[in-house]
This record gives C-alpha cells, sequence and structure tokens, in this order.
C-alpha cells in the first residue's frame, strides 16, 4: 500500500478518471475535485464501481480560490495532480480570455494555496500542443516551444515556463510535467470513458461518434501529405496507459525530483486514414468521410520520441491502436442516446 492522500483535479474528466483508477489500484488515498462542467456525477459513482470503494469529491472551480483553501483545510495532501482544464485547442481561438482564465488563473489559484499548506508535489498535466510546429522528429524534451502555437497551447506553455521559474525561485518543489500526446481508448470495462460535452477533442473519439450515427462523417483536411497514405500523421496513447504514467510520475516525486519533464506518447504514427479504417473495422460500421483541402496551419506528421520516460519512469505505452479502438467503441456503444449531433 502508498502512503499519502492525493489530489486529483479534473478527477470526473476524461484523463482525470482513468489516473484516479489506477492510482487507487495502486494503493493511494485520492480526492478528487471538479466543476463538473465537462463531465458529470455519474463518472464518480463508475470510477466507484470499478474500483469497489467510495471516493471523497467535491464540485469546486480552480478560479474560486476561497473553496480551495477550505478544500485544503479539510484534508492533509501530500500531492496533487493537476489534470483540471480546457482542452478544445479551436475553441481555444474563439475565447482565449476564458482558457486563460481557467487554464492559467486557476492554476495559479492551485499553487498559491499549495504553498500556504506547504503541499509542495505536483504532477502537471501538459499538452504536445506547446511544441508546435516540429523543426524536427520525434519529438524530444529539449525540441523548443511555443512556435506557431495556438491560445490552449500557450496556456500550458505559459504555466511551464511558471514551474520552471518557481523551482528554481523556491527550495522544495518537486513538478512533474507530462506532455500528453494524442489520447484516445476508454477503460476496458466500458464504464468509463471521454463523456466531455460538445465536440470531440480528438479524432478518434469523432470516429467513433460517427460510427455510432452521433455524427455525419468525419473530415480529412488534406491528402497531399508526404506520409504514407497523404493524410496527417500523429501520435496515439491509450487513456490507460496514461493514466499508469500518472502512478509512475507519483512515485518519482516521492523521490524528491525536482521539476521533471516527459513526453507521454507511444512514439507510433498513424494516419487519420489508419485510424479511420481501424474504427471501423472495430465497430462494424464503416466511418463515412470526406476530403477537404488542408488548413493553413496542418503539420503533417506529429510525433514523440519516449524514452526518456521509459528510462526514469519506467513507462511505456502497452495498448495498439487496435486496443484503442475496441475499448472506445465499447464506450461508445454503451453510451449513446438516440440524437444525433450535426
Amino acid at each position: 500500500m502508498s502512503s499519502g492522500c492525493v489530489l486529483v483535479t479534473g478527477g470526473a474528466g476524461f484523463v482525470g478518471s482513468h489516473s484516479v483508477i489506477e492510482l487507487i489500484n495502486a494503493g493511494y488515498s485520492v480526492v478528487v475535485v471538479d466543476n463538473f462542467i465537462n463531465a458529470n456525477h455519474e463518472t464518480m459513482m463508475r470510477i466507484e464501481e470499478v474500483c469497489g470503494t467510495t471516493i471523497t469529491n467535491y464540485s469546486i472551480d480552480l478560479t474560486d480560490k476561497s473553496a480551495l483553501q477550505d478544500l485544503f483545510s479539510k484534508h492533509k495532501f501530500t500531492s496533487v495532480i493537476h489534470t483540471a482544464g480546457l482542452k478544445v485547442i479551436g475553441e481555444s481561438c474563439d475565447v482565449p480570455l476564458l482558457y486563460y482564465r481557467v487554464n492559467v488563473c486557476g492554476t495559479i489559484n492551485l499553487i498559491e494555496v499549495m504553498k500556504e499548506h506547504n503541499v509542495k508535489n505536483l504532477i502537471f498535466s501538459s499538452s504536445a500542443a506547446v511544441y508546435g510546429s516540429p523543426e524536427y522528429l520525434p519529438l524530444d524534451e529539449k525540441h523548443r516551444t511555443g512556435r506557431g502555437i495556438k491560445p490552449y497551447g500557450k496556456t500550458k506553455q505559459c504555466m511551464e515556463e511558471l514551474f520552471k521559474d518557481l523551482s528554481k525561485a523556491e527550495q522544495g518543489w518537486n513538478i512533474i510535467i507530462l506532455r500528453y500526446f494524442n489520447v484516445a481508448g476508454a477503460h476496458q470495462s466500458g464504464k468509463i470513458g471521454d463523456s466531455t460535452q460538445g465536440p470531440p477533442a480528438y479524432l478518434i473519439a469523432y470516429c467513433a461518434q460517427v460510427a455510432a450515427g452521433k455524427r455525419s462523417e468525419v473530415v480529412i483536411y488534406g491528402n497531399d501529405f508526404d506520409t504514407h497514405d497523404g493524410t496527417g500523421v500523429r501520435d496515439y496513447v491509450h487513456v490507460v496507459d496514461l493514466a499508469f504514467a500518472h502512478v509512475l510520475a507519483q512515485r518519482k516525486l516521492e523521490k524528491e525530483c525536482g521539476l521533471r519533464i516527459y513526453n507521454i506518447g507511444s512514439g507510433q504514427c498513424y494516419s487519420v486514414l489508419d485510424m479511420i479504417n481501424a474504427m471501423s473495422q472495430s465497430s462494424g460500421k464503416q466511418v463515412k468521410y470526406r476530403i477537404a483541402d488542408r488548413r493553413p496551419e496542418d503539420i503533417g506528421s506529429f510525433y514523440c520520441k519516449p524514452d526518456l520516460a521509459l528510462e526514469e519512469l519506467g513507462w511505456k505505452a502497452t495498448k495498439g491502436l487496435k486496443e484503442m479502438c475496441e475499448d472506445l467503441w465499447r464506450w461508445q456503444s454503451r453510451n449513446t442516446d438516440s440524437s444525433p449531433i450535426r
């Protein structure tokens, strides 16, 4: 059994919920906070069902600093896993102020309250979006960040820079930054998946909704990239693999690691057509698509070198494209209503 109580922000969300399950399975005591705007309370009940235990959770928005202070007064946390935040890149271009308020101001509130209560162990959910347009591939952690990135990526980069400055200025902080690549799949039970309201943030989830009749088609922007089939290729990682990375990062924190940054991706490349064909096979339904012109900002290839996570955390992706699609389809087919989304 592991000691200490871990606070998971955004613990009812896609990554957060799977991370909670893996932490509990590893013996950690977990408390969840979520504002339940892009998640729902049923997710918490399902996590409890999967884990066979009751999980303390609170409906708190990180922009409410007084609520955070009350929370930290009630519990003695040893570390925080911060997965809460807004994550849709396209949406961030339309409402950048909202993204900065939630992702930056909310995180600063959290860090200030952690400092007040002498909790200085943090795992931060960052994103491969901080890299922007790649100068070389595969992307390693030394690749520069901030080149041509959207507001969402800028909020993540902003917090990464804050954590670097904080760790230099103040002793005692142990901060692990996990740069997620494209998250896919769902829990193998079919009970936990991405229940985010609105358009999916990831291509594979969009494919599943088309297969389920929730959406009419997938739009492929460009089929003339320098890739094996002309469509863009990306690095996908199963959400359960990603969640287990948080367990290994938590163990690393306990050894007083200072500031560390890791790519969390498979290092494997799959194209848009690869994803469509794989989801069609897993669902037994043809995922319809149409080709459109590529957009000016679109990148042909984007994938990581995950070696550092293997070397220092002992982490690597274990689940492939077939498992991602099968697990996601199990979730999608069991958790859908009859109304289409257009």
